[in-house]
Order: structure tokens, then C-alpha cells, then sequence
């Protein structure tokens, strides 16, 4: 890998804060994303209250729910039977945000006339973001600024805006015209670029009525197709000097309402605005007006500073599991905070939402879920947060009926989950990258072995998990075959690994590795419930017609896998014909044609040796029990210069392999790239919402790569290495009921049980028994030099 230069900051660098010191134009959509918050079901990019004026201002104005959707036919010019029917799509909702302010009725804007001083903070240990302006207006009055906004962690439908405005130098009246809009406009992808979705098109959202009520003002509107009601609603606080004004204006889909203020220089007045969403999705229709009015209530009656103390209460709990610390290198640190704060803010958890690929702060893959969750976010949640990585897994159990209709459709026994979804249906239009990665199958049934693994937690695996992992285990054991022309070994044809740049193949390594040890845990799973939960069991088996003969057929179909591999290089092939193929001409590539995917027709790309992202190499990662490390070197090395990272889920994994076969210098420099993917906009698109799994990847390059952390037979393990760029890194590790903190130093690690009484380890290959209060340090394992 060639050293990677990283480039100058966008924003200063900070330990706990993300700060914007000027407003540009130019970047504001980055700048949008960046700053948004949310509550893992609201998501608000980070607009500015008062909007943009004239053809200046260059922004797009997002509002998200999570799960929230209308599903709008997909039109084929030739279709085929099976082809996934109906696109979910994440709506960009009724924009509730809106505070315009006015000073004796000159329109403050960020580029009309004269900022004195400017800052906007993202505060992640208080979960806010303020914004701090010192205006002059053209006339000569000038105000003090400070607007406060936040998602409530502790109540899913709540945000709320707190503005104060401060005059400075003059006697005069301040009017604040605060609102909701529910008039959306849905941008035109004219960038020909698959990752955006097409966007365009009708109105998602239709109006149904709205309302100045007494305490608090609502607008109604129902999915085009999806027929699901949306209620946003407001309400407002306001303290200032008595002698204000109030009143309330409607106009097609914008409900506002006014304060004319009137103050002395050095008079401060405050609005305080309430938000709530509310929908059918998640409550009869009849009750989101009386949920609505109640949340409303409690708002005003316990007030902004409550909330404020709630969410800084949240998020200490938050940190205090999930905080890395690195010692020396103030870039990544800020990096590696924002990666993990941003995931919280985007994350479901209530069993029914899941965490889009761009989480809620963009229409960037139309907020689809994908296998980013098992493979790179549920690590993240299952070592700091399991509560919430449990709530994940039930996501997947919730839509198990729509993954076995999904099945049936292709032909199959058992269930196959969908690549992309919202609601559990098949969205992807490409099944040669869609529907043919039939390996999330074993991606959730991994991060099902891993959860309990790391938890303890039987009852999800008896109640829940093992019907997802019979139910996929059956699709594996219809889809394959014992195949004549490979001795017998099971085989699994046309399908899609990891990598798509290679597409439709038979036997895909990581595939059919990992099916292999999805199947081997089902059948183990089958075996404890009979021997350990027989009425459970026995319910499940009637519930589904499970037969004694499936477990068994299991076992024999892992036994009998084919793993494609080449003796000569010594390395496990990609697939069957992968390594047949010409080599892409990456001397000849000039660096304005990547991605490939935006310059190639996808069969040039299809014809070549050349990976999108990490596919043999991931499996070397997750099932690395299974290789020596001599085989790990010789497959990184092969596959290493062959990978484009034009994905951004790519260059985390091979840091976390580099750092396993003795490349730190390597595993640094991927790890770099993929901490400040988006602060540092190294792909150029932060402008259409952040990359989640690359922020999920960053903590795993720490704690599974530098960290070493791996879970051989169910037990806890470590083999920590430092970068020569660090000091020292310290993260915390959940495990079954123990909170674990893990210093790495220059020359030892040590070791600390914060929680718990007991935990036993592994550091390196020396077994460790680790009680309350004790901090034994520990050399650094020796690290073999990578072989030749």
C-alpha cells in the first residue's frame, strides 16, 4: 500500500467537539451532514433555522424518521420474474426546524449584512448542536445569536430548538416567525450515480389537514403509496420583556407562528420550540393527535434545561462504555468520537428500525438497510452497547416472514434476507448485487453466533435467534448441492460475494466459508435446544416443521463445503474463476476514473481481476480460527494490490488483517483513511449523508485490529500491537455482564475489570483470570515479521 497522506483539516481539530469557525457556501451540504443530530429515530441535517437567501444559499433541507417510507413501484424497461417489485425509500419529512428572525424587520441571513463573529459546534458529550452569530444588520443594529438544538435520547419523537437573541445597540422590536413546513422538494439524482437513488418524481407525502390548536400547532400528511399518516407538530416557549405580540398564520402546507418582541440594548429574549413526530407506523391513527398533545405538554411544563440534563446523562453513560482514547494523535481522536457519536445518533432501537447506510443524515442509498449492519455496526453495539445491538438482531427477527416469502420467490426452502430494505422486502433493482449476495444470510447468522457469544444471552438465541438460523440454514441446504464434478463437495452456484466487482460466480470463497460455519452453529444450535431447552425446541421444530434429518444435513453439507484454492500461489481463490481472469490495468487507470463503477460498464469490470472491497481478505477477519497465519499473509499480499477500496467499508478490514500479519505501517494508513472518510470528505460525497459502516469500521480497526481483540471457542482474546504514530490508545469492552478497559502502551498493556467480579482471558497465548480492582500490566506479544 502506497503511505497514505492525510489531507489538510476541514475543521479543527478537537477532542470532543466538531466546529465550523466560518460559513461557506460552497460546502455547506458537507457541512450539513456533518452537523446533523438525531435520536436514532429523528434525524435533522444541519440546516441553518433561518434558511438561505437567494440563489446564494445552497443547501438541502433534511428531515428523517427512521423506518419512515413510501414504496413507489420500480419500472423495468425489460423485467423478469422475481425482480424485486416495489422501492422503499426514506422520506425527507416536514421540516419543523424553521425560525426565521427579524430585526425592526431587516431579515437576519448569514450573507446579508455583516457577521462580526461566527461559530457552530457539535458537542458530542452533550449531544447538542449551537450555533453562536454576532450580526450586524445593514442598517447598523447588531444581535448576540446563540441557537441550541437537540434530538432527545430519552424520547424518541422529541427535538427541540432553544434561540436566545441578545440586542446589542439598539431599542427595537425582534420578530421571530417560527414554522413547519411540510412542502418537500425531491431532488433529481442528475449525477448518474446508483448510490444516490433517482430521487424526483411525485410527492411523497400528501397533505391531510393542519391546525393552530391551542397548545401546539400540527400538520397531517399521508404516503403517496404506503398509506401511512404523518403528524408533525410544534409548540413554544418564550421568555422575554413584557409586551410581546403573538400571532399565527397558515398558507397551503406551512403553518407559522409569530413573536414580536420589543427590547432595550442588552435585553435578551428566548423562544424555546418543541417538535414531534408521530405515525402510524408506530401507533394507531387515532392516537397520534392525543400522543402528540401529551409529549407537548410534558415539554413545556419540564423545559429546555431538563432535556439538556437528560441528554448529557445519556451520553456519560454512552462514553463511559464506549469512549477510545489515543494518545498522540489529535486527528484520529477527534475521528474516532464523531464515528462513534454519529452512530448512536443514527442507530434504531426499538426492535423495528434497524441503521441505514447513511444513517439520518442523508438520502444517500434512500435509507436502506444493508448487511453494513451485521458486519461492521453490530460489532460496534455488541461490545459497548448490547441493548441496543439485541434491538438490532429483533429488527431481522421482525421481518423473518418477509424474508421467507422472499425465499419462495427465488425458489427456495427456508428464508433469504433481502440486501436492501426498509420493511423487509427486496429493494434492490441489480440482483447481480442484489439479491445474488445471498451471503447476508450468513452475515446476520454471524452476528447472531457473536452477540451471544459476547452477551450470554441464551434467551435470544432460544426465543429468537435459532428460528432465524433454521430458517437460513434451510435456504443454504436447498440452494447448494453435492456436486459430482467436485467429488461430491457441496457447492453453491451463482451467486455474489462481498466484492462487487465480480459478479454472479460459483462457489464464492467467502460465501461458502462462511456458510460453513453458519451451518456448523445451527446444527450446535439445534443440539443445545434439544438437549437443554427440549419444550422449546420441540415448539419451534412444530412452528416451522423442522426435521431431525435437517441438523444432520447441515452438518454434512459444512463438512463437505468446496473452498475454491489455488496450491501453486498457496492462496484460497475468490471463486471459481476468478483467478483466470485478466488483471486490471491499474498502471493505466488514470486516478479521475475511480470509482470504476461510475466509468465502466459493469462487464468490463466484471471480465477483470479487480475487487471493489474486501472479500477474501474479510473472511481471513471474521473466521480467522480457520487459517494459519502463513495463509494469511500470502492472501493479503495477493489480494491486497488487486482492491480499488472504491467502497467505503473496504480499507477498515485491511487494516485490521494488516495489523494481524505484522503491516502496521499499512494497517495504519488504512485505518486513517477510513477514521476521517467524511471529516476529512475523502470520497468527495459527505454531502449526501455520512458513511455508518466506515464509522462502525474505524472502531473495529482499533479494538479488532491494533486491539487484537477475537473471540477463539467463545473466550475472550487479545493480542494488542501499537502504531508508531500513538502513545498509547485505551477503549472498554462489554463482555457477558463486564465492563473491561483496555490500555495499550508503547511497551505493555494493561488491563482493568471496571465492572464485574471475575474475567478470564486470553493476552496473547497467556490465559488471564482478571478480578475487581485489579490492573496487571502486560508485555506487548511478540510479533513474527511478515513472511516472505
Amino acid at each position: 500500500m502506497k503511505p497514505y497522506i492525510h489531507p489538510e483539516p476541514l475543521y479543527p481539530y478537537r477532542d470532543w467537539t466538531l466546529e465550523e469557525e466560518r460559513y461557506e457556501d460552497e460546502e455547506n451540504q458537507r457541512s450539513e451532514s456533518l452537523f446533523a443530530i438525531g435520536n436514532g429515530y429523528i434525524g435533522m441535517r444541519g440546516n441553518l433555522e433561518e434558511g438561505y437567501h437567494g440563489e446564494r444559499g445552497t443547501s438541502v433541507s433534511g428531515n428523517y424518521l427512521n423506518g419512515f417510507y413510501d414504496a413507489e413501484p420500480i419500472v423495468y424497461p425489460e423485467g423478469a420474474y422475481g425482480f424485486a417489485v416495489v422501492n422503499q425509500a426514506m422520506l425527507n419529512v416536514a421540516d419543523a426546524k424553521i425560525i426565521g428572525l427579524s430585526v425592526e424587520g431587516e431579515t437576519f441571513h448569514l450573507n446579508t449584512g455583516t457577521v462580526l463573529a461566527y461559530k457552530r459546534t457539535l458537542d458530542m458529550r452533550r449531544g447538542i448542536l449551537r450555533r453562536e452569530v454576532d450580526w450586524e444588520s445593514p442598517e447598523g443594529r447588531r444581535v448576540r445569536l446563540t441557537l441550541t438544538r437537540l434530538a432527545a435520547f430519552g424520547n424518541k419523537h422529541l427535538a427541540a430548538i432553544r434561540y436566545e437573541a441578545k440586542a446589542l445597540n439598539f431599542d427595537g422590536t425582534l420578530t421571530f416567525a417560527s414554522a413547519v413546513d411540510g412542502t418537500i422538494a425531491r431532488p433529481l439524482n442528475t449525477e448518474g450515480d446508483p448510490r444516490l437513488g433517482a430521487g424526483g418524481g411525485l410527492p411523497s407525502l400528501l397533505p391531510e389537514g393542519m391546525e393552530h390548536g391551542g397548545a401546539f400547532s400540527w400538520v397531517r400528511q399521508r404516503t403517496r403509496h404506503t398509506r401511512f399518516v404523518l403528524l408533525t407538530t410544534m409548540s413554544h416557549e418564550l421568555s422575554a420583556p413584557p409586551g410581546f405580540e403573538r400571532s399565527r398564520t397558515a398558507a397551503e402546507q406551512r403553518l407559522t407562528e409569530e413573536f414580536r418582541v420589543p427590547l432595550r440594548s442588552g435585553e435578551t429574549a428566548v423562544l424555546t420550540k418543541y417538535i414531534a413526530y408521530h405515525t402510524s407506523r408506530d401507533y394507531p391513527e387515532e392516537e397520534l393527535l392525543p400522543r402528540a398533545e401529551a409529549l407537548h405538554r410534558m415539554a413545556v411544563r419540564e423545559g429546555f434545561e431538563p432535556l439538556l440534563a437528560a441528554q448529557k446523562a445519556y451520553l456519560d453513560d454512552f462514553w463511559k462504555r464506549a469512549d477510545i482514547e489515543i494518545e498522540g494523535d489529535p486527528a484520529l481522536q477527534q475521528g474516532i468520537r464523531f464515528n462513534a457519536f454519529q452512530l448512536l445518533q443514527s442507530v434504531g432501537r426499538d426492535g423495528v428500525t434497524n441503521i441505514g447506510a447513511k444513517g439520518l443524515t442523508g438520502e444517500g442509498y434512500e435509507g436502506h438497510y444493508f448487511w453494513d449492519t451485521e458486519m461492521y455496526m453490530m460489532p460496534f453495539f455488541t461490545f459497548t452497547m448490547p441493548e441496543i445491538a439485541r434491538k438490532l438482531l429483533e429488527f431481522r427477527y421482525h421481518t423473518l416472514d418477509k424474508a421467507r416469502e422472499r425465499a419462495g420467490i427465488m425458489a427456495q426452502k427456508g428464508a433469504l434476507y433481502p440486501w436492501r430494505t426498509i420493511a423487509g422486502e427486496e429493494n434492490s433493482s441489480y440482483f447481480p448485487a442484489g439479491t445474488a449476495q445471498a451471503h447476508i444470510n450468513a452475515d446476520i447468522a454471524y452476528a447472531i453466533r457473536q452477540y451471544v457469544l459476547a452477551t450470554g444471552d441464551t434467551a435470544f438465541l432460544v426465543n429468537q435467534g435459532a428460528e432465524m438460523l433454521f430458517e437460513t440454514s434451510r435456504f443454504w441446504a436447498d440452494l447448494g448441492h453435492f456436486n459430482p464434478a467436485r467429488g461430491g463437495a457441496f457447492c453453491i452456484d451463482a451467486v455474489t460475494g462481498p466484492d462487487e466487482y465480480t459478479a454472479i460466480v460459483n462457489n464464492n470463497a467467502y460465501t461458502n466459508l462462511m456458510v460453513r460455519s453458519q451451518l456448523e452453529y445451527a446444527a450446535d444450535t439445534a443440539d443445545l435446544l434439544r438437549e437443554s431447552y427440549p419444550k422449546e425446541y420441540e415448539r419451534l421444530a412444530e412452528a416451522i416443521g423442522l426435521t431431525e434429518e435437517e441438523p444432520r444435513l447441515w452438518r454434512e453439507g459444512a463438512a463437505r463445503m468446496f473452498i475454491p484454492r489455488e496450491e501453486k500461489l498457496g492462496i484460497i481463490a475468490q471463486d471459481d474463476t476468478f483467478l483466470t481472469k485478466k488483471r486490471w490495468d491499474f498502471e493505466n487507470t488514470p486516478a479521475d476514473k475511480y470509482p470504476l463503477l461510475l466509468h465502466y460498464h459493469p462487464l468490463v469490470i466484471y471480465r477483470h481481476q479487480v475487487l471493489k472491497q474486501a472479500d477474501v481478505v474479510l473472511a481471513l477477519f471474521l473466521l480467522g480460527e480457520q487459517f494459519t497465519r502463513e495463509e494469511k499473509v500470502r492472501n493479503y499480499a495477493y489480494y491486497e494490490p488487486l482492491t480499488t477500496h472504491d467502497s467505503s467499508l473496504s480499507p477498515c478490514i485491511h487494516s485490521i488483517v494488516a495489523a494481524e500479519v505484522g503491516e502496521l505501517e499499512s494497517a495504519y494508513g488504512y485505518f486513517d483513511r477510513t477514521v476521517r472518510m467524511d471529516l476529512d470528505d475523502i470520497n468527495r460525497n459527505a454531502k449526501d449523508g455520512l458513511h455508518t459502516a466506515a464509522m462502525a469500521g474505524s472502531w473495529m480497526s482499533i479494538v479488532h485490529g491494533f486491539g487484537g481483540l477475537r473471540l477463539p471457542g467463545g473466550q475472550l482474546s487479545f493480542r494488542p500491537r501499537l502504531p508508531s504514530q500513538w502513545q498509547s490508545c485505551r477503549f472498554r469492552i462489554s463482555f457477558r455482564g463486564c465492563l473491561l478497559e483496555v490500555r495499550i502502551g508503547r511497551e505493555e498493556t494493561d488491563y482493568t475489570l471496571l465492572e464485574g467480579e471475575e474475567l478470564e482471558l486470553r493476552h496473547g497465548d497467556r490465559p488471564v483470570v482478571l478480578k475487581a480492582a485489579e490492573r496487571p500490566s502486560m508485555a506487548l506479544p511478540s510479533m513474527e515479521p511478515p513472511a516472505e
